[in-house]
């Protein structure tokens, strides 16, 4: 198992920037691809980034060019850089670890843009 804990959320401004972090604890040696989902109000949870073990990163569509996922190996931590926040990015956001046994997830932060 492997269990996350976020942090990170909070109220932005259109344009204005949020780092998310997401740190693992337990058995971190069996992860393969860890990622990031988002939940808007009324909405299904969609996949927003995602990074392998190996280095690649793929991003959804609508945050490709601002939006930027990496890790820090030595803390066992994910990071989520966003920038350039809309309105529609607004949602809770999930960190996942994506195992060859399952997947864990975080318990979501609250991000909101508005002015």
């Amino acid at each position: 198992q492997v269990q996350l804990v976020e942090s990170g959320g909070g109220l932005v401004q259109p344009g204005g920037s949020l780092r998310l972090s997401c740190t693992a604890s337990g058995i971190t040696s069996s992860i393969y691809t860890m990622g990031w989902y988002r939940q808007a109000p009324g909405k299904q949870r969609e996949w927003v980034a995602s990074l392998t073990s190996g280095g690649e990163t793929n991003y959804a569509d609508s945050v490709k060019g601002r939006f930027t996922i990496s890790r820090d190996n030595a803390k066992n931590t994910l990071y989520l850089q966003m920038n350039s926040l809309k309105p529609e990015d607004t949602a809770v956001y999930y960190c996942a670890a994506h195992r060859r046994g399952g997947s864990d997830w975080g318990q979501g932060t609250q991000v909101t843009v508005s002015s």
